[in-house]
């Protein structure tokens, strides 16, 4: 006996029964709903211009603190064209007139608190002012309706977003149609001219609403993409810099655990206590020098291949030095207090600071002087470079340069330079300023604090 192969029917909803079409109109009288009936009365006043504006920063304080409520004058303003044009046309007087003229301005004054309903005032008033102003051949539009409707087109579009401008508009070309056909009684209308006017007018306000949105998005990703660009610096300095110091303390433990196990074959008949204590610091050495290596190499590229010599120190300044003249760079140096030897992290993070410094003098102000000077006073080091203006196209660097010790620097230009030099003086608890210079150049101080205990 075998089963039959039966096919289970899933029942279908009313929604996924119908047409692509039906549910496409459903879509657009939803779209229709919620941005013409939905929250048509709601307050939403007009909020004045932000005073850091591209055009209103630039103004006067005085003249700044009224140029926020441009767009409230601008209503207004229209408010009031629509006024006169309503009291210009000759209707008779009383209160016809004074009807005829007030409403429009109305409408138009409405669109500062609220919106939506200014436009639903605005078309409900046409055909009773038409009718009480005896619109004639310009049926159903009276002079004042047409200037006040487009105006409350464009103010509320601006307010609103283009899907709502583009209902607005269909629904002033349906009602124009149809007062034109049923109600017309053989007039003429201007219902044409108005549409396409309102037509242009829209469409500008859309575009620029399309463009101040699209700026604003690149502004925004602009943003994050340079928070991104900056974290992602500060890591790459961080791991640079734990590389480097890796490098120095596995150097001196390693030196720790050679001494360790070669001291008691110094000594003549060692006591066990001492061959003990000396196991002991070599086992201690060798166990934290593989505990680094394990910690480092979380952060150590694959393809990155540690340097063949010594970390450099601040006794190699002079052969950076000469690199960076090659490179077309005219730098002194000067060295003040009793020069000795500094903790190896305090002397590699003032090489490499002093390193970067220099690139971006070379970097930004190619034909420039700098100079360098290396104080040792009593607390610490401190480290100042300080170059003049650019002057001048800098001089290519010859062949061999960077093998010669003068390192890539870390940026093209955009502050990640500075973002390492702040980076390593925060691990030591240093200071670190850096400006301008009154003659146009760059200066950067750095003090790096070295206790008596650190000193070797």
């Amino acid at each position: 006996m075998t089963d039959t192969p039966t096919t289970q029917r899933i029942p279908r909803t009313e929604a996924d029964s119908r047409s692509p079409e039906f549910r496409l109109a459903m879509g657009a009288l939803g779209g229709l709903r919620q941005d013409l009936f939905h929250d048509a009365f709601a307050y939403r006043p007009l909020a004045p211009l932000a005073d850091d504006g591209p055009v209103i920063r630039r103004l006067p304080a005085r003249i700044r603190r009224y140029a926020v409520w441009t767009p409230h004058a601008i209503v207004v303003g229209g408010a009031l064209l629509t006024l006169l044009i309503g009291s210009a046309v000759s209707y008779g007087i009383g209160l016809v007139t004074l009807v005829l003229a007030a409403v429009p301005a109305a409408a138009v004054l409405m669109t500062l608190v609220r919106p939506m309903l200014a436009f639903w005032a605005s078309l409900a008033s046409t055909p009773v002012l038409a009718v009480l102003g005896d619109a004639g051949d310009g049926w159903p539009w009276a002079p004042s309706t047409i200037a006040s409707h487009l105006i409350v087109l464009t103010v509320v579009a601006a307010r609103t977003r283009p899907r709502a401008a583009f209902w607005m508009w269909l629904l002033t070309g349906v009602y124009g149609l149809f007062a034109e056909d049923v109600l017309g009684n053989g007039y003429s209308s201007d219902t044409a001219p108005m549409m396409f006017v309102a037509a242009v007018s829209l469409l500008v306000v859309a575009l620029a609403q399309v463009r101040r949105d699209a700026e604003r998005e690149v502004a925004a990703q602009q943003s994050v993409t340079a928070v991104e660009r900056d974290r992602r610096t500060l890591l790459e300095e961080r791991t640079t810099i734990a590389r480097e110091l890796h490098d120095v303390v596995a150097h001196h433990m390693s030196v720790v655990a050679i001494q360790a196990e070669a001291a008691p074959y110094r000594v003549e008949n060692p006591p066990p206590e001492l061959e003990q204590a000396f196991a002991t610091i070599r086992e201690n050495a060798v166990a934290a020098l593989t505990e680094l290596r394990r910690v480092l190499g979380v952060v150590r590229a694959e393809d990155y291949e540690a340097p063949d010599a010594p970390q450099p120190t601040l006794a190699d300044l002079d052969g950076l030095l000469g690199n960076v003249r090659d490179a077309g760079l005219e730098v002194d140096l000067a060295v003040t207090g009793a020069v000795r030897q500094l903790p190896p992290g305090v002397e590699l993070s003032a090489y490499r600071i002093t390193q970067e410094a220099l690139s971006n003098a070379l970097r930004h102000a190619p034909g420039a002087s700098a100079k360098v000077e290396v104080s040792y006073v009593l607390g610490g080091l401190g480290v100042r470079i300080v170059n003049g203006p650019a002057r001048g196209l800098v001089k290519p660097a010859p062949a061999g340069t960077a093998q010669r010790g003068l390192r890539p620097p870390l940026s093209t230009g955009t502050g990640h330079g500075l973002t390492g030099m702040r980076e390593r003086v925060s691990m030591l608890n240093g200071e670190m300023t850096t400006g301008p210079t009154e003659d146009g150049g760059y200066e950067v101080a750095v003090f790096l604090p070295v206790t008596k205990d650190e000193t070797a």
